[in-house]
């Protein structure tokens, strides 16, 4: 998808190395309407950076919350318009502008707001409104920042060989803001923003202080897991309502198992029950995923797998993972376990749990 450019301000911003307040400070370069941007070095530098930002795909409810790339949502209080978000409000400004005149002074606005946060770097900082060519009359909002790449070289003279360049930024590591979020082409959520950033620097997270974004899909996951234990608590100690103790037990057990990082098997739930806990998640996400470690060994699948082609069991009092499937697949790095000869399951079955010198004898 290409893009239109209307108005685009440059600007530079400079810090001392540490992000301090006393030492930050930005510079105003350039304003641009669509002819000037024409026949810019901006243009060949930035044009495919549009299309690529917009194409960026993103999940409502990323699979992680160090995610570089998400949703963001405006935040109005209940009963409220969507223009009493002051984030969305200079955003509209900034979209709707006349003028270069005005447009910088709206883009003048967001870099100062941005220059209050923690994470500022020295680098270019770009705000452009374009329009999607062909598809859309509507104008987006791009906000860019590209941070100063060091220690970068040119070829210069026979005689000094090399020389250093002041300010170099680089296309590489650009963080960026797109608004309207395009869920699909052609279609904008005046609601939602996407931002694009360093998974360990909350860039545009900070800056945007009235935008709220989605929980991580495992956050989401562990909250319904949550609700459904305590509705198994309150069916289980329904038929016992004189053993508070053995009621509060259960609880302060349940509750440090699910602060904990790392879980063990709690044995409280039979398959059936946990088969139908697992289908009520399922049912909004298909591919959730389904991770697990056994003394040591790592087992990734999908949480629909479980009861089809991944089974739990114990067998002389050992924990034991059935895995089945129609096939074997091996990658990179070759063993003699490939040359195998599966045993019947009742053989390996009949070893489990046995002392090694007693397979040994057999």
């Amino acid at each position: 998808m290409s893009f239109s450019i209307q108005y685009l301000s440059f600007f530079v911003i400079q810090t001392d190395g540490d992000g301090s307040q006393s030492s930050k400070s930005f510079k105003h370069y350039q304003t641009m309407d669509h002819e000037d941007y024409a026949e810019s070095e901006l243009k060949s530098f930035l044009d495919s950076e549009f299309g690529r930002i917009n194409k960026r795909k993103v999940e409502k409810n990323p699979s992680t919350e160090a995610a570089p790339t998400k949703i963001g949502r405006f935040i109005v209080e209940p009963g409220y318009e969507l223009d009493s978000n002051p984030n969305y409000n200079l955003m509209q400004r900034l979209r709707s502008s006349d003028s270069k005149e005005e447009f910088l002074g709206f883009a003048d606005e967001m870099v100062r707001i941005y220059m209050e946060t923690n994470a500022v770097r020295g680098g270019a900082f770009i705000v452009a409104i374009a329009k999607p060519t062909k598809v859309l009359d509507e104008p987006l909002l791009f906000v860019m920042k590209c941070d100063f790449e060091s220690k970068i070289a040119r070829i210069a003279d026979e005689r000094s060989l090399i020389s250093h360049v002041e300010m170099a930024i680089s296309a590489r590591s650009i963080k960026s803001i797109q608004y309207p979020h395009m869920p699909e082409e052609g279609m904008l959520d005046e609601w939602e923003l996407k931002i694009h950033q360093a998974t360990h620097a909350r860039y545009f997270e900070d800056f945007l202080r009235f935008v709220a974004y989605e929980k991580p899909m495992p956050e989401i996951v562990s909250e319904q897991v949550i609700e459904m234990v305590h509705q198994y608590m309150d069916e289980k100690w329904q038929a016992a309502p004189d053993n508070e103790q053995g009621r509060q037990m259960e609880q302060e057990s349940l509750e440090i198992w699910a602060a904990s990082e790392k879980r063990d098997l709690q044995e409280k739930w039979s398959h059936d029950y946990v088969v139908e806990a697992a289908a009520q998640l399922i049912e909004h996400k298909p591919d959730l995923d389904f991770k697990f470690k056994l003394g040591g060994v790592a087992v990734k699948g999908l949480l629909s797998d479980y009861g089809q082609h991944i089974h739990f069991a114990k067998h002389n009092g050992r924990y034991v993972v059935v895995i089945e499937g129609d096939g074997f697949e091996f990658e990179k790095g070759m063993s003699p376990v490939e040359l195998l000869h599966p045993e019947e399951l009742e053989q390996v079955i009949s070893r489990i749990g046995v002392p090694s010198s007693e397979n040994d004898d057999n």
